[in-house]
Formats: structure tokens, C-alpha cells, sequence
């Protein structure tokens, strides 16, 4: 332990690992800020797994308004990340292009961090898994997460301790499967929008998971619109079709009785 007299900003923070882990494999200048932004996602995603982390051990425990913050800080998080594409959109399609292939097969849908993220909002796909190999601490956090409850499970189990009438088979369903929407858990959410100030707790939690659900939507919306502007149709580094496999993201919901709900009220 340095003695709290002795610390630096620079010591705190070690700022000498942080700024020197920026290496890019060109001589392009735009290169640099390329792995910029895309280092800054990964330190915020990493906060986002650690406030959902907190937020499932709070939903669990019962107490869900103290849960309330850390979803709302999820989602400021997330609108942070929106704007950094603003930035990423600088750049012109000649500019990326000129490094472009330092890349090789290596693409932003990869990374194990958004993927856990993914997975503990309860969009699960085992595919991702492949990539990691080489990695087996990010393999094994990504199995975890993967074969862990998501915070919708967590959300649902405490639905259910309130009196609301979840499916048991939702209820003891596998997790480590894709969530699907399911009638009788829309019914349920449906009498919590009805009677708000009986399930007041709920109502505000249900209301910040669509927080969530939106601000993913509005971060992979824009990813679409920048990578369109920058590389048009291509295909992908990482072999995806490009800006045609991001649209298609576009429909995932995370919590979706959330939002069909909304049109029986």
C-alpha cells in the first residue's frame, strides 16, 4: 500500500499502463483515434458489468429502489457511448480505409465485455463463445454470464415474490437460453402498469429496465447509421455482413413484455 501522502493523480489512476496501452499497427493518424474510441467503450463497459452486477444482488435481496441507481447510471453510461460515435463519424471513409486492413479479422462484435453485457440484460447466444479460446478468463466470464440468471430472471423471481402471477415454467425455465416473451408475463407486468401505485417499486424498476432496453437500442441505431456513413455496405471486418447484420440487431428487446404491454393499457 503507497502511503495516501505519496499518491499521485498519475499513481492513483496508473496512467503510465493506461496511456501506453495504445499502440496502433499504422502510420495513419486516424488510427489513433480509432483504438481510442474503442478502448474507452471497453473501460465503460466494464463499469456497466459492474453496476449490474450490483443491481442483480439488490433485485435479488428485495430491495429495489437503492437497485434504481445503478440502472440509471447503466443508462447515462450508454448515452455516453451513443455520442462517442459522433466523434468516431470524423472520420472520413478515405481516412479509415487507409488502415483498415492492420484490422484483419478483428471486429468490435467480438468483444467479450459487450457479449456479457448482453447476456446479463438476458440476450444469450453460445456462438460468441468461439471467440475467446485464446482467452480464458474472458471465456470463462462469458460462460458465467451466460449460464447465470440474467437481471430479467432476477426481475421476474421478484414479480413473482410480490404476488403477481409468473408462469412457472418461466420461473424454472433453463437461463442459460435466449429469453422468449411470453403472454402470461406480459399479464403480469400489465397489472403492475395498471395499478402503479399498489406495485410503485416495481412500476419504477420496470421503467428504468426500459431505460435500458431504449439506450441500447439508441447505441446500436447509431453504430449502424456511423458505420453506414463510413464504410457503406462493405462487409464486415470480422466477416459479418457489415451495416445489414447490425440492422438486423436493431429488433432484439431485452425485456420485451415491457414494451408490448404498452398497447393493451
Amino acid at each position: 500500500m503507497t502511503d495516501a501522502r505519496d499518491m499521485t493523480y498519475a499513481g492513483y489512476l496508473d496512467l503510465d499502463v493506461l496511456l501506453s496501452a495504445q499502440k496502433p499497427l499504422s502510420d495513419q493518424h486516424d488510427e489513433m483515434l480509432f483504438v481510442v474510441i474503442h478502448q474507452t467503450k471497453e473501460l465503460w463497459l466494464k463499469q456497466m458489468l459492474h453496476e449490474v452486477a450490483l443491481a442483480q444482488s439488490l433485485v435479488r435481496a428485495g430491495d429495489l429502489v437503492p437497485a434504481y441507481k445503478s440502472l440509471a447510471r447503466i443508462s447515462r453510461i450508454q448515452a455516453v457511448m451513443t455520442q462517442s460515435w459522433d466523434v468516431l463519424a470524423t472520420m472520413t471513409p478515405a481516412d479509415y480505409l487507409n488502415f483498415r486492413e492492420v484490422l484483419g479479422s478483428s471486429s468490435g462484435f467480438q468483444s467479450d465485455q459487450f457479449r456479457r453485457f448482453e447476456a446479463l440484460l438476458g440476450l444469450k447466444d453460445e456462438k460468441f463463445l468461439r471467440f475467446h479460446v485464446g482467452r480464458p478468463h474472458a471465456h470463462a466470464a462469458l460462460k458465467a454470464a451466460m449460464e447465470a440468471p440474467s437481471l430479467y430472471d432476477d426481475v421476474l423471481a421478484r414479480l413473482a415474490a410480490s404476488g403477481l402471477p409468473v408462469p412457472a415454467d418461466v420461473l424454472s425455465r433453463d437461463v442459460s437460453r435466449p429469453y422468449e416473451p411470453n403472454s402470461g408475463v406480459e399479464d403480469a407486468w400489465l397489472e403492475v402498469y395498471r395499478r402503479p401505485r399498489e406495485f410503485w417499486d416495481l412500476y419504477q424498476l420496470a421503467e428504468k429496465l426500459v431505460d435500458l432496453d431504449d439506450a441500447l437500442l439508441t447505441w446500436r441505431h447509431k453504430h449502424v447509421v456511423t458505420v453506414e456513413r463510413i464504410i457503406g455496405r462493405r462487409m464486415g471486418t470480422g466477416g459479418t455482413a457489415g451495416v445489414a447484420y447490425l440492422a438486423e440487431t436493431l429488433s432484439r428487446r431485452c425485456f420485451p413484455e415491457l414494451w408490448s404491454l404498452r398497447t393493451r393499457l
